[in-house]
């Protein structure tokens, strides 16, 4: 008989749906026009009742069914009873039928970290910015981002109203990443992807030492991945230590399964232990293809300035 799949794949497997419920959570609290905005270390530094209420949802339908993993949120909210209207028990079944990498077959629930990020873009979500928003869940095992699974919730929302909805993107080391086209950014260009509404004299005075042909700027760090393995730009930088490991975790494992890579500006590769510190502080460099371009050209006055 067929043995049941292993943990690893049935964890990825109920963070797909996990998400999509998440992202429901995100559209309905949009359509109902009460977004309950509060700020948490200042203006661009925002919660909204989506999050809250997106971030109950996953961490209690995970650990309802792994109870033994660490689940790590961004949001600190009162430990109350969630409402069975938000668990989610579903799970991707494409994703059950996929073997998992040998190396992960024996992975015990207690060695998993999964990290949280309920609604990444928070600012945008409030500003209109839809396309900007993911729902991030990274599974981590040994300090290292394995899985991952980023939703957008209104992906295609200006397509008109027969478009599909949103989507689940999702991805496992040495298995590869799914639900969207890999796509090479142009030969020859330097498209820099960076924040919008985090800026700063270093974010700036590095992406200006790199010489970019055109530089994007959007929220959300899930976004942002999504623009290097859809083409759309050639690197993402920010010098800068805002960023947090719910911020990376989902999006290092599905660009990494897809040959990209991801650092600090340093170089230095992220930790994810559940004991690790939260803040990215020195910043993220990150790249489909051509990572030591951009590495090799990172002033070292800017590497200088950030303290791991």
């Amino acid at each position: 008989k067929m043995s049941s799949p292993a943990l690893l794949m049935r964890v990825v497997a109920s963070a797909y749906s996990v998400a999509e419920k998440a992202a429901t959570i995100v559209r309905n609290v949009m359509s109902a026009g009460d977004l309950g905005i509060v700020e948490k270390a200042g203006p661009n530094d925002l919660q909204t009742k989506a999050d809250r209420l997106a971030q109950m949802s996953i961490c209690a339908s995970l650990a309802r069914k792994f109870p033994k993993v660490t689940i790590i949120g961004e949001e600190e909210l009162p430990a109350d009873d969630v409402t069975e209207e938000l668990i989610e028990d579903g799970h991707c079944e494409e994703i059950l039928k996929k073997p998992c990498p040998a190396q992960y077959t024996g992975i015990k629930e207690e060695e998993l970290v999964i990290w949280v990020d309920p609604l990444d873009g928070t600012k945008e979500y409030t500003e209109g910015l839809l396309d900007h928003v993911t729902v991030l869940i990274g599974i981590a095992y040994g300090g290292k981002a394995i899985a991952g699974v980023i939703n957008q919730p209104y992906y295609n929302y200006k397509a008109g109203a027969d478009a599909v909805l949103g989507r689940t993107i999702w991805g496992v080391l040495g298995i590869g990443a799914f639900g969207f086209q890999l796509t090479e950014a142009p030969a020859g260009k330097h498209i820099i992807v960076t924040t919008r509404s985090h800026s700063s004299t270093l974010v700036n005075d590095c992406i200006s030492a790199l010489n970019p042909d055109t530089v994007i700027r959007v929220g959300g760090a899930g976004n942002k991945i999504i623009q290097l393995i859809e083409g759309k730009a050639s690197a993402y930088v920010f010098a800068s230590p805002g960023c947090k490991k719910w911020d990376t975790c989902a999006p290092e494992a599905i660009l990494h399964a897809v040959g990209g890579k991801i650092t600090d500006i340093r170089g230095n590769s992220f930790q994810y232990n559940k004991e690790v510190k939260h803040v990215n502080s020195a910043g993220v460099l990150a790249t489909l293809r051509n990572y030591d371009y951009y590495a090799s050209r990172i002033p070292n006055t800017v590497k200088q300035s950030l303290v791991p």
